[in-house]
């Protein structure tokens, strides 16, 4: 059985998980050599998004009225983690806020994780940026 790797990639209304919530959501499953399946969605946040967010990611607050909240994304996304690696740009920032927002649904969300930019700091140094 080949390793599988939750590629993920999440836009918020804030830099920190408590206060702010998730808008978008992308998961990419892939095997080590190919894309085994794909999910990508729009969050309700049920809270505002500021401006400065807006201008940000593109993401405003007509965007995602219809969206769905993210209890009703949430199996999807344990269907898609499970049994596999947790990838991300700055994992922990990622990985910290969709763990907190299954907190906040009384579940426990743990998945092992790789960072991208931790390892490509070790695989390539000497860079300014990430």
């Amino acid at each position: 059985m080949s390793t599988i790797y939750s590629i993920i990639d999440i836009e918020t209304t804030g830099s920190h998980k408590k206060g702010h919530k998730i808008t978008e959501i992308a998961i990419i499953n892939y095997d080590g050599t190919s894309i085994i399946e794909e999910f990508s969605t729009l969050i309700n946040p049920e809270q505002n998004i500021p401006y400065s967010i807006t201008h940000l990611t593109g993401i405003d607050n007509q965007m995602v009225e219809t969206a769905p909240k993210f209890y009703q994304v949430a199996k999807k996304i344990i269907e898609m983690t499970e049994n596999s690696i947790f990838v991300a740009h700055n994992v922990y920032f990622d990985y910290n806020f969709i763990k907190y927002e299954f907190s906040e649904l009384g579940y426990s969300f743990s998945r092992p994780r790789i960072c991208t930019v931790r390892t490509a700091r070790k695989l390539i140094p000497g860079h300014k940026s990430y």
